[in-house]
């Protein structure tokens, strides 16, 4: 079966075929790191790591972790039960660690990348990618293009420093319009509720200066070579995903379609604190992966364990997800 831009829009009912990634991939721990397998007191230093999705050379970026109190991360299930469901995943039973990873794809002589992490402004245990795209060759002066997937701050803040500066200087800045309109909304910002108001001050810091040529585009069209912009809004009003297309191979990026895959892929009618519509994000994600499922597609994440790709399959009422076999270089 042929993955036409159609199938990867359609509607539920239809599905996406695809096959796991071929080719090689290498993976390489960044600039500093020991030569020890475990660096002192952690485990390990990923920084980033490769593989190919036909001609499209795909490089996962590591921008740290951070670790979220179980007690509150989820709506519509209670405490006990979560707590067992990381324990059955063997995660912390108290909080759960979030990873951030965005993601740089080389299609259609373009260097393209996916969200920018938390940047300098977030979590002291975050904001690594650009030490880990210099780790990996990837110039931030040479990226073309950043697509944004939404506009929560760990997916954006990478974009400017806290002194104003752009990290991406010559790159088009790509969002979804559903996204800008709500955001960019003055009503909407005066409206809000007091804990959303740094959200929305936060979108202001980073677009502000370039709103006039900030780029939207629309969910169903081929956005960059290769590139898909796939509605899976829910989790905020303008939430994309993206399918990845090249030599008849086939990839979709979920982004934030599941939080951690061990829970939320697990327990798909869970409704992460997160999700800014619930029922929506809920039948996203469930269209999303039964077809995934479905098709045995591979998937890629931004907030799954390094290096954030795998599968998923069904299992009793959810999916499980199904890591990649990491491959090294040679």
């Amino acid at each position: 079966m042929s993955v036409t831009r159609r199938t990867l829009v359609s509607a539920p009912a239809m599905g996406l075929a695809g096959s796991a990634l071929a080719g090689a991939a290498m993976a390489q721990a960044p600039s500093g790191s020991t030569n020890s397998p475990v660096a002192a007191g952690q485990g390990g230093q990923p920084g980033f790591y490769r593989y190919k999705l036909g001609d499209i050379d795909i490089t996962a970026v590591h921008d740290g972790q951070a670790m979220r109190p179980l007690e509150g991360l989820i709506k519509n299930a209670e405490l006990a039960d979560v707590k067992k469901a990381a324990a059955d995943a063997f995660l912390p039973s108290d909080a759960l660690p979030i990873t951030f990873t965005p993601m740089v794809v080389r299609s259609g002589g373009k260097t393209i990348l996916f969200d920018a992490g938390n940047g300098d402004v977030g979590a002291p245990t975050a904001g690594k990618a650009r030490a880990n795209l210099t780790a990996a060759g990837i110039d931030p002066t040479k990226v073309d293009i950043v697509i944004v997937s939404h506009f929560h701050g760990d997916h954006i803040n990478g974009l400017r420093l806290k002194d104003g500066s752009a990290v991406y200087p010559n790159a088009e800045i790509m969002v979804p319009a559903p996204e800008w309109a709500f955001w960019m909304d003055d009503s909407k910002m005066s409206a809000a509720p007091e804990a959303m108001k740094g959200a929305f001050q936060g979108v202001r810091r980073v677009f502000g200066p370039i709103a006039k040529d900030v780029k939207q585009f629309e969910w169903g069209k081929e956005i960059a070579p290769g590139i898909t912009a796939i509605d899976a809004s829910g989790h905020t009003p303008g939430h994309t995903a993206f399918g990845l297309q090249s030599a008849g191979k086939s990839l979709i990026h979920v982004v934030d379609l599941t939080n951690h895959p061990r829970l939320f892929a697990a327990h798909p009618d869970w409704a992460a604190v997160f999700d800014m519509d619930a029922e929506k994000a809920k039948t996203a994600r469930r269209r999303m992966l039964d077809m995934a499922a479905t098709e045995r597609t591979q998937l890629a994440f931004y907030h799954a364990p390094f290096p954030a790709t795998g599968h998923v399959r069904r299992e009793g009422q959810g999916y499980e997800f199904v890591p990649v076999q990491w491959v090294s270089g040679t």
